[in-house]
């Protein structure tokens, strides 16, 4: 299930927005099609943003529209996850921009992959791992990070099962990780978010798995409602674990001086084309939320299992 792919100097990318009920593509002809499709959520998940954004500069250099100029608007598509500046900053000093977005693209399927590998040495035999938000082949090139985990434990022949939160306002949770996990027939149930710490305090969580857009000294950006997630799971005494590349670390900041993405109210105001509030509501939307490392068990890379930094 690859999430994008490069044919005839275009870029082809699964339409999120759409699923689970339609699985259609959307062509990204230029760089400006690039930003639209990250702004627009078209494609979402902080390894996947980051490579589309490799490919956006390409498409800009094969247009011959000045690359410094097209990496300030790329990068403006959205503020938080890190992958996306550093992977414009690594097309932007490459000598070929095309080869280094498609050695990105080959490099992501195996840190997936590894990253998978060593995840699942902490899923054991039974286990029941919830997982917020979509951190799986549709945030990536293929495979997936925290999903990645989850796939890897279940490729071993382990029994487990998945419980996954709806993930409001957007709800990837329930529109993208169950749709991926019942491509693969994981066993899955779908919760309300506010449901997940009644059901740690009824044993019925053995982990947690998320993903992140950024980690850096003092925790990790992940979507919002992670934060609470990880409070329940320390409360609780359940293992929280982390799963994302070495290309989410930002080793130039502290977590807490992270722009956090405020989207728009509609948002929340609308919840499947219904609105659910009376007209003219204020809304507070912050798109993440930031999960102090004290509530992380460790973090999986494509290196290995860490201690957050």
């Amino acid at each position: 299930m690859k999430t994008l792919e490069w044919e005839d100097n275009k870029l082809k990318l699964i339409d999120q927005t759409k699923l689970p009920d339609e699985l259609t593509y959307v062509w990204c002809e230029d760089y400006q099609d690039v930003i639209v499709a990250i702004r627009d959520m078209i494609v979402r998940g902080a390894p996947a943003i980051g490579v589309t954004a490799g490919f956006g500069m390409a498409l800009a250099d094969i247009e011959g529209v000045d690359l410094d100029k097209a990496a300030r608007e790329i990068k403006a598509a959205r503020p938080t996850a890190v992958n996306l500046f550093w992977a414009v900053d690594r097309v932007l000093n490459s000598e070929d921009p095309l080869k280094e977005a498609l050695t990105m693209y080959d490099e992501d399927m195996a840190t997936n992959r590894a990253i998978g590998k060593f995840g699942a040495e902490v899923i054991d035999e039974g286990d029941t791992i919830l997982t917020h938000c979509n951190a799986g082949a549709l945030a990536c090139v293929d495979y997936g990070t925290a999903l990645g985990v989850i796939r890897a434990a279940h490729e071993q022949g382990k029994n487990i099962n998945v419980i996954c939160d709806e993930t409001r306002p957007r709800g990837q949770g329930a529109s993208l990780s169950v749709w991926e996990m019942q491509q693969e027939n994981i066993p899955v149930k779908l919760i309300p978010d506010v449901a997940s710490g009644f059901l740690m305090s009824q044993g019925k969580i053995d982990k947690v798995v998320i993903g992140a857009d950024r980690i850096a000294k003092g925790g990790v950006v992940n979507k919002v409602g992670s934060f609470m997630v990880a409070l329940a799971a320390k409360h609780h005494d359940i293992p929280f674990y982390v799963a994302a590349p070495y290309s989410t670390f930002d080793n130039e900041i502290n977590i807490y001086d992270t722009v956090i993405e405020e989207r728009d109210g509609d948002e929340v105001r609308y919840y499947g084309g219904a609105r659910i509030c009376p007209k003219g509501t204020e809304v507070i939307n912050p798109a993440f939320d930031i999960t102090p490392k004290e509530l992380i068990t460790g973090i999986i890379t494509e290196k290995g299992i860490i201690d957050p930094i």
